[in-house]
């Protein structure tokens, strides 16, 4: 006989896993007896969460001293004002326009509120071509001083800190890293080169041309070259592309976009551009050479200030004398390198070298990066680890300040500035004579930028190679406005005297007289074709006219033909054939800005009667030949 199974209670079932990670710790939990209620157990309150655990800091390698606190806020500091002038600077840029309206009188003055042409002013090298130049130091050029005294002390802290050049340089190489200048490579880059010493040759030969009469350094001085970059070429670019951007969107019939883009149109035209489209001569080659500086920076970090840049090479000669410096311990350098990988101006930082004081810009990387306490910044530094001059040759000195000085005399045979320049060197209102001009002009743009009528364009070769970007006023694209003298206002060296209202418009005196305007009768239509048309008369803006007109009945033939053969029947037309008087044209270019005739116009406007010269003149009262 079989005996059943015993039959097991809900006491003796086996023990089951919690699946209950918190009821892990408490034993076995038998199954629950369902002929018993029991009470629902409150749940125990959930456990704390883990602390986060902080990330370790990352190790200095070497011995991992870390920076002076002091240091590391002077880095700081120098991005800080980095960023604080190169804002400055390119505010002073936009705001170097006129966006309001002219009323022709002398009574009220126009004048740009800000000065916008302060960082000009405040470059040495400016200061040191105009006075080498001109022989005279133009007052506003006084502020460079400044510049002068900060390199005296610091060294070349401008470089490192207010140059907004320099710093664009540096924005681009941290924007844009270069996938070349990874490991060995970025410290073969910062090393000290050789080719480094073509800033100060390049320096000694416009010095040279300075003293020779001529300020064409200006090409180079890194100040005027983003003036005349940017102002010219890349603020243009961006106002053409945000107009287009709106003409896209005003197509996308969207009440909503078509709002928010007009918003912005208006607001960029009220402080970034003006309402009107600028467009200036030699755009493609300036904004292409500011492209090809900035593109050197994928292979040599700050490749402009290192080889290129002619302000830097003269406070680099001045930085001799500074005050503070740096003080290296080749003893405890272990060769890490880390100080070449953050340096700015390639002034060999690194131990076992001597340091190129010259060539330092004060940036303080190479001590915020040092592990094993090497380097440091201090007053009165000790100079047994440092070259305090540039390494040149004497004779290569020489030579290139012989060069620069020989160069002028050279380029002015095929195009004397006195008289055998072209006649559409139109310069600005208040211009001095041609030969000073070009003593003082330095290329930097600024009177073109703020030209309301978009009139001033850098010239190409119309007034020689010396004479490259040098203001000159093109009518065809727009008019020198009757009352404005800005152009003198922002000039920083004193090419463009800074005239007034009164004397612009010849208010109780002679008024200043850029050219003369000229008539191709062959291109006139009331001359030529029998056509009613007095445009130019109506736009000349000086009171009397210049500009005249001579009413004349001529004949014209009918458009009609009577029947096929016969000739077309005459009749007889009343015109006013326009006429100008020399004694009241000013040469502001508004007739022929407003010439109908489209492919060339026929009025014109050359230098000639310009009120700067003595020679270029078209009356002949008050000359030897009328004394004769």
């Amino acid at each position: 006989m079989s005996v059943p199974p015993p039959t097991s209670s809900p006491r003796d079932a086996p023990a089951l896993p919690s699946p209950i990670p918190w009821l892990a710790d408490r034993g076995p939990v038998r199954a629950l007896d369902t002929r018993r209620a029991a009470a629902p157990a409150e749940a125990p309150p959930p456990p704390p969460p883990a602390p986060r655990q902080r990330k370790p800091a990352r190790r200095r390698p070497g011995s991992g001293l870390p920076a002076r606190p002091v240091i590391r806020g002077l880095v700081w500091a120098r991005r800080a004002s980095q960023a604080g002038f190169l804002a400055v600077f390119l505010w002073f840029l936009v705001e170097t326009a006129f966006r309001g309206t002219f009323a022709a009188s002398a009574d009220q003055p126009v004048r740009l509120p800000l000065p916008v042409e302060a960082f000009l002013l405040a470059d040495p090298f400016v200061a040191a071509m105009t006075l080498l130049s001109s022989h005279t130091l133009y007052r506003g050029l006084a502020w460079s001083g400044v510049v002068l005294a900060l390199t005296l002390v610091f060294g070349r802290v401008f470089c490192g800190w207010i140059c907004p050049f320099g710093t664009l340089h540096h924005l681009v190489g941290w924007l844009f890293p270069s996938r070349y200048l990874k490991g060995t490579r970025r410290v073969d880059s910062n090393r000290t080169r050789g080719w480094q010493r073509a800033k100060y040759y390049s320096m000694w030969g416009f010095l040279g041309a300075a003293a020779a009469g001529s300020a064409i350094g200006g090409l180079f001085d890194p100040i005027c070259v983003a003036v005349r970059a940017i102002g010219l070429g890349v603020v243009p670019a961006l106002q053409y592309l945000g107009v287009r951007g709106g003409a896209i969107a005003a197509e996308t019939n969207s009440r909503a976009i078509q709002g928010v883009t007009d918003g912005a149109q208006d607001l960029l035209a009220t402080t970034v551009w003006t309402q009107r489209q600028a467009y200036f001569h030699q755009t493609w080659l300036i904004v292409f050479l500011l492209v090809a500086v900035l593109f050197m920076n994928r292979f040599i970090p700050r490749f402009w200030c290192r080889a290129l840049c002619p302000l830097g090479a003269f406070l680099g000669t001045l930085s001799r004398f500074a005050l503070f410096g740096m003080e290296k311990d080749h003893a405890k350098c272990t060769d890490c390198n880390l100080c070449l990988v953050h340096c700015q101006g390639a002034d060999s930082p690194q131990g076992g070298v001597k340091h190129r004081q010259d060539e330092c810009h004060v940036c303080l990387n190479c001590e915020a990066a040092c592990p094993e306490d090497v380097i440091k910044f201090r007053w009165l530094p000790g100079r047994a680890a440092t070259t305090r001059q540039p390494d040149l040759a004497r004779r290569t000195v020489v030579a290139s300040a012989a060069a620069g000085a020989v160069a002028i005399p050279a380029l002015r045979l095929a195009n004397w500035p006195d008289k055998a320049y072209s006649e559409k060197v139109i310069r600005p209102p208040g211009s001095v004579e041609e030969r000073e001009f070009l003593e003082r002009c330095i290329r930097c743009a600024e009177c073109m930028k703020v030209c309301p009528n978009n009139a001033l364009h850098p010239a190409f070769f119309e007034a020689g190679i010396e004479g490259l970007w040098t203001p000159i006023l093109v009518p065809r694209i727009g008019y020198c406005e009757y009352s404005c003298v800005l152009c003198g206002q922002v000039c920083p060296t004193g090419a463009i005297q800074k005239i007034d209202e009164r004397a612009k418009m010849g208010v109780g005196q002679r008024p200043i007289t850029l050219g003369t305007a000229m008539y191709d009768q062959g291109r006139c239509l009331p001359w030529s074709m029998a056509t009613p048309c007095i445009v130019c008369e109506e736009f000349c803006p000086t009171s009397p006219k210049a500009i005249w007109a001579e009413e004349v009945e001529v004949p014209k033939r009918e458009s009609k033909y009577a029947r096929e053969g016969a000739h077309a029947a005459m009749t007889t037309v009343r015109v006013q054939r326009p006429h100008v008087d020399p004694t009241l044209c000013i040469g502001c270019g508004a007739c022929e800005k407003v010439c109908p005739i489209v492919d060339k116009p026929a009025v014109y406007v050359t230098n000639a009667g310009e009120s700067r010269s003595k020679t270029n003149v078209i009356l002949l009262e008050n000359t030897s030949y009328s004394k004769g």
